[in-house]
């Protein structure tokens, strides 16, 4: 692919970048904020047919110098393969962004001069922290002082352990994984991204079911990892310390971020027989997608009447309809 499309009947045009794309609900979760804000803008997913299940996206030489000479350009969501390789080809990154180490969402941002800088930003943390703040069952400061529980070893854990620390106020924050050395590179990552550590919550790896049913219980989990039974020793004995931790005494929520093509999990189902508040990953989703949006339009969109429902209920009949054509 090497023409990005300039739709010459929008005002404005978002874009999705990376591959593979054919399953997102990020362009039609978009057009429902455009329409209700009567913009006529679009997003448009960046990528082409490269066999019969697979999309190829353009490189990011290409798509930057795209977008910078696009007059019509107004942000772009980001998705894998790009969202580590595209931060170093950015004028400016958030916070956000580089204490989750990725970037999910590029924006724009003039300065006094009406400069342009194409910034990028991370709103899966806003996704994560909405939807566990809005889920409290006690209010924001439910998590506050206890520990928290990340299960996987990639980028969604390094973005939750991030939103833990920074908004829930998580004392410490255990990880279970099947993968030791991807549990590693995360500790070596944070050690080097948090210097000293003081006042930091610590990152306690957690591998053996024994271990798990003597250490002070979680209150929050975010799950990110696929849906997959456990096949390995390793994944059998993660999803065991999983299920010791589901057990402990007091039960809290959890965000079982992996939603496709499923929404309901195994995971999700032992969390709730073990008596967990499930927060489906579309949750986050909806979140991170008002975050984008609101980059984008200079607008609380957040605020606009009606405009949150009309959303979850776009993306709670999509997901539903996608579960059951995979039924």
């Amino acid at each position: 692919m090497e023409q990005i499309t300039i739709p010459s009947d929008r005002d404005g045009v978002a874009y999705l970048y990376g591959h593979p794309l054919r399953n997102s609900l990020s362009p039609p979760l978009h057009q429902t904020v455009y329409n209700a804000l009567g913009l006529n803008w679009t997003q448009i997913a960046l990528s082409s047919a490269n066999g019969p299940s697979y999309t190829q996206s353009p490189d990011i030489t290409t798509f930057l110098s795209s977008i910078r000479s696009n007059p019509k350009f107004v942000g772009s969501s980001v998705t894998m393969p790009w969202k580590v390789a595209i931060m170093s080809h950015l004028d400016d990154l958030t916070e956000d962004a580089q204490q989750a180490g990725a970037c999910n969402t590029i924006f724009l941002r003039k300065d006094s001069q009406s400069e342009t800088s194409y910034v990028g930003t991370n709103t899966d943390c806003i996704g994560i922290r909405e939807a566990l703040l809005q889920n409290s069952p006690t209010g924001p400061d439910h998590f506050r002082g206890k520990p928290a529980l990340i299960v996987g070893g990639g980028g969604t854990a390094r973005t939750a352990i991030y939103v833990l620390r920074r908004w829930l106020g998580s004392s410490k924050i255990y990880i279970v994984n099947r993968d030791a050395a991807e549990i590693e590179t995360i500790l070596a990552e944070d050690k080097q991204r948090n210097a000293g550590g003081s006042g930091v919550a610590p990152l306690v790896p957690i591998s053996d079911p024994a271990v798990a049913a003597t250490v002070e219980a979680p209150v929050a989990i975010v799950s990110g990892i696929p849906n997959y039974p456990p096949k390995t020793e390793e994944e059998s004995r993660a999803r065991e310390t999983l299920k010791v931790l589901l057990g402990r005494q007091p039960h809290g929520v959890i965000l079982e971020m992996c939603y496709h093509p499923v929404p309901w999990t195994d995971i999700a189902q032992m969390a709730s027989d073990a008596g967990w508040k499930v927060i489906l990953g579309s949750e986050a989703l909806i979140w991170q997608g008002l975050e984008q949006a609101r980059l984008w339009t200079g607008t609380d969109v957040v605020a606009v009447p009606g405009l949150v429902e009309q959303v979850k209920e776009f993306v709670a009949k999509a997901v539903a309809e996608r579960a059951k054509s995979n039924l």
